[in-house]
């Protein structure tokens, strides 16, 4: 069987699902589809021309490279095609966004035909992803006197590819849609259980919201031809959550514009808009696509005579309306004015130049961020190279300097990492900043789209700028199904082949690490002064600052080494009085957010740098802290760490990286064994004096500050969906912390689950310890509910065998994961036993483990998004409830939430958490949790 036959029938069964031809991104088929173009006779002809032209992925795919030298075939008139004339083949060219196209294109520019030169080299000046291998022919063609080359470069140097684009459209009709009320979380828009098929984008678009959202979403299309269809939080912040690119790529399947009339599936500018705007990242995933986000603060806050909100009789704001944006409103964006009116212009709505700064201007008229990316390094290389300075075309990169104003911690590690900044400017937030990416992050779930995107954008090679750069294999973990399979293993080859270390060996020589990707990051990120870009909106490490982004961003900052955004402010938090010893330190993490809205009313995390004072914890249990600030919808974090904390955790990191040197995960780029020595650098800096701990400055500026208050922490808390809140917009936030009391030990736990990236090995070693002390009150422990326990790390198990704990584990549980005979089938009904599950993200990412409907499950983790861990039955809501390691232990022992006496008898002599407010002499922090 040929792979066209093949090819032919997994049409067929597309077909049955309603789906299109799969786009071919495989060289030896496409090979096929060419032979039988050019065997006239062949009765498959015409469908091989139309996969030819319109069914073949561009970039740096092997279909790229074999559709791209048949082009250059035609053009030099070495095949003859009656359909694809030479023009119509430097047009397909134009569209096929680099690699070997652009190889093709440098060909004939460079070539002895003047006017195949004249015409390739007018394509050429379009095109905006060249690396290095293409400049340097170009620049050696100059230096040798071509003609062609001088006048390439003079039209990069004015970035031609960009003043000649089409300006956007002064108006900008929309018409609403609704998705849903309160916060639009990203699980709706592209849900966790779907993960496997996102690379596959018109499979994955069927995901989206429901078949009715969509139905409905065509029939607005229809209805409003001349009108964009803006998908609207109402109530809420849309794009909460992690699943950010594969949601941004859904809504612009259903809602934005083609990119490339010869690439399938790929559209581009969405419109999105919330009440309260768009979650930071997901915002930033739109300007990735060129579109726009809309903050339209159509409800406000009624006040009442005093100045002061309105409450409800449950303590929050009464909201009244300012317009309405009821599904089927059109409204009028204007991009000059830069507001949104109503339908006629006549009434302002909300002004929008948030909206419409000139970068994001930018990113509209290119179509996307990454060609203004490439294209500014593109006019600098022109411009060096012709010994000119570059004209001004591109904004200026806003800079932001207060005289006498000092710097916080995230000022510090922007100013230190930034790329093409003023020199000698200390900028200060609210600046754009083009910066330096020194570790890098790609999980399992996304990185199909990362890899898609780095072949569209041409990359062949991890950037040499980057010190660390990590593919994981933890959100596919838990269960080893055909979806897997036929994933993971395709891209852990590619991302090795590009540069990474990855959780999976290609080869086969090591042992598969499924171990959480955050983990992994945490430990190899070796600097406090470090910028970390990741995959998942979890990347959020207690040292140095990481942001979650969009596996676009991944795939630049792969590529480049670099990222680009504005310095966000910073909220400082910091911590006063004592620690009650049988308060768990997840504890601290639920009172912050608490203490936090008191103190404030509103949010003051969102958008926004977390500085928080918490220098006494080592790494591991500072990143319980910052991990969990994705959830307090901040933009990133950061840890305040003492010097002797951060040598005590860089002396485990560097022990963790060796460990993955000896499992044989050493790249041939020796990645692993540089951060060791960036490692054991810093140390001596530290200990030298030479360069601290990176401290905020006396004189820094924050946007505010919260101070948490541990005496204030006397029982455990839990981070509750509410989702029989009347106020729909209240439900599936994080903001709802609720004291156990405040369940009269009466609240049902269907599910337990200990796991997760907010997990490390104290978090296992409390499991342990409790199942001794009940096991000696008792006799014997006997589970009320299922208790799901899976290990961040396979050095956390490890370890726990040498240390004893994990004896007692195995006498209590009734299924130990086996790597030799992984899981093939997920599992959604459970015994009321301990499960010792395999070390990755399990019941958290949603894609695999699953409760059962309806179940209320009490989980460490951070998702309780509706539908994420459990759905809902048809007689009952699913509840995803967030707690403390012990909490959910003993709730799924008890089968229901314990009295705060129950729970102190359980935790009775563990030493869950030493920690205090930072002093001047740190505290032994080596608690149970090491």
């Amino acid at each position: 069987m040929t792979l066209y036959t093949e090819y032919l029938t997994e049409i067929e069964t597309r077909k049955e699902q309603g789906l299109s031809p799969k786009p071919i991104d495989d060289g030896d088929l496409t090979e096929e589809v060419i032979g039988h173009i050019k065997d006239t006779s062949s009765p498959h002809r015409d469908d091989c021309l139309n996969f030819f032209i319109y069914n073949t992925l561009p970039g740096t795919t092997s279909a790229a490279g074999v559709k791209a030298r048949f082009l250059k075939e035609i053009v030099l008139g070495e095949a003859m095609v009656d359909e694809i004339t030479p023009a119509f083949a430097f047009e397909l060219l134009s569209h096929m966004k680099g690699g070997p196209s652009v190889e093709v294109l440098l060909d004939l520019a460079l070539g002895t035909d003047e006017g195949i030169a004249k015409d390739a080299a007018d394509v050429l000046k379009t095109q905006v992803f060249l690396y290095e291998a293409d400049t340097d022919r170009i620049k050696d063609a100059y230096e040798e006197g071509n003609a062609i080359a001088a006048d390439l470069l003079q039209s990069y140097a004015n970035a031609e590819f960009f003043t000649k684009l089409p300006d956007i459209d002064e108006e900008i009709k929309v018409v609403t849609y609704i998705a849903a009320e309160g916060d639009i979380s990203t699980d709706l828009l592209s849900p966790g259980n779907q993960a496997h098929s996102r690379a596959d984008r018109e499979l994955h678009g069927k995901c989206m919201m429901s078949e009715e959202a969509q139905k409905e979403i065509e029939a607005l299309k229809l209805k409003h031809p001349d009108a964009r269809v803006m998908l609207i939080a109402e109530k809420g912040t849309m794009g909460v959550g992690s699943s950010r690119m594969s949601g941004v790529n859904n809504v612009a399947l259903w809602t934005g514009k083609q990119a490339s009339p010869y690439v399938p599936f790929i559209n581009i500018a969405p419109v999105v808009a919330g009440t309260n705007g768009i979650s930071p990242i997901f915002l930033t995933t739109v300007g990735v696509t060129g579109g726009i986000g809309v903050d339209l603060k159509n409800w406000v806050k009624k006040m009442g005579e005093d100045g002061k909100p309105i409450l409800n009789n449950d303590g929050n704001p009464v909201l009244e309306q300012r317009y309405s944006v009821e599904t089927g409103t059109v409204l009028t964006i204007n991009t000059k004015s830069k507001k949104l009116y109503s339908a006629d212009g006549k009434d302002e709505l909300v002004d929008m130049a948030g909206s419409f700064t000139p970068q994001k201007m930018e990113f509209m008229k290119a179509g996307g961020s990454y060609a203004i990316v490439f294209g500014m390094k593109l006019q600098t290389f022109a411009a060096e190279t012709l010994g000119i300075e570059a004209p001004a075309v591109f904004a200026p990169s806003k800079e932001i300097s207060h005289e006498g104003q000092g710097m916080t911690a995230v000022e510090k590690i922007f100013n230190a990492n930034s790329v093409g900044a003023t020199p000698g400017t200390v900028l200060h937030a609210g600046s754009d900043v083009r910066v330096r990416a020194n570790i890098v992050g790609s999980q399992d779930t996304t990185g199909p789209m990362t890899a898609q995107e780095l072949e569209a954008m041409a990359a062949t090679v991890l950037s040499p700028s980057v010190d660390g750069a990590y593919q994981s294999g933890c959100h596919t973990a838990s269960v080893w199904d055909a979806k897997a399979r036929a994933n993971t293993p395709k891209l852990m080859a590619f991302m090795n082949k590009f540069g990474l270390v990855t959780g999976r060996d290609p080869k086969g020589a090591y042992h598969a690490m499924t171990d959480v990707i955050h983990k992994v990051l945490n430990d190899i990120t070796v600097d406090d002064w470090a910028i970390i870009i990741g995959g998942d909106s979890h990347t959020r490490m207690s040292k140095g600052v990481a942001f979650g982004a969009d596996s676009g961003t991944v795939a630049l900052a792969l590529a480049t080494g670099e990222a680009s955004m504005p310095i966000p402010e910073s909220v400082k938090v910091t911590f006063k009085g004592k620690m009650a010893d049988h308060m768990d330190f997840r504890d601290v993490v639920h009172a912050t957010q608490a203490q936090m809205l008191a103190q404030h009313g509103d949010n003051v995390f969102q958008g926004r740098i977390i500085e928080v004072h918490i220098g006494t914890l080592l790494a591991d249990q500072a990143f319980t802290f910052t991990d969990w600030t994705a959830e307090m919808k901040a933009k990133a974090s950061i840890c305040i760490s003492n010097d002797e904390t951060l040598i005590e955790s860089l002396q485990i990191a560097k022990s963790r990286i060796q460990i993955m040197i000896d499992k044989g995960m050493e790249h041939e780029n020796g990645m692993l064994a540089k951060l060791i020595d960036i490692a054991e650098q810093r140390i001596a800096d530290i200990k030298s004096g030479k360069k601290p701990a990176l401290t905020p400055d006396d004189t820094a500026k924050y946007a505010a500050e919260v101070v948490v208050d541990l005496d204030q922490i006397v029982e455990p808390m839990i981070a509750d969906p509410d989702v029989n809140n009347v106020d729909v917009s209240k439900r599936y936030t994080h903001d709802t912390i609720r004291p156990i009391s405040y369940y009269q030990a009466e609240k049902k736990i269907d599910l337990g689950f200990v796991g997760s990236c907010m997990v490390h090995k104290g978090d296992i070693k409390i499991v342990a310890q409790m199942l001794h002390n009940l096991e000696a009150q008792y006799g014997e422990v006997k589970f009320q509910a299922p208790l799901v326990v899976a290990a961040p790390t396979y050095n956390i198990i490890d370890e726990l065998k040498e240390e004893g704990d994990w004896a007692i584990l195995q006498k209590y549980c009734g299924f130990e994961f086996d790597d030799a005979a992984p899981k093939v089938q997920a599992r959604t009904e459970y015994e009321n036993i301990l499960y010792l599950e395999r070390p990755g993200c399990n019941l958290c990412m949603g894609n695999q483990e699953k409760a059962a409907k309806g179940d209320t499950v009490l989980a460490t983790s951070t998702r309780l998004f509706q539908g994420r861990v459990v759905a809902d039955s048809n007689t009952k809501k699913g509840e995803s409830l967030l707690g403390s390691t012990p909490v959910v232990v003993l709730s799924a022992i008890l089968g229901r939430t314990p009295t705060l006496e129950e729970y102190k008898v359980a935790v009775d002599g563990i030493n869950l958490t030493k920690f205090a407010p930072p002093l001047t002499k740190p505290l032994d922090s080596l608690s149970v949790h090491f």
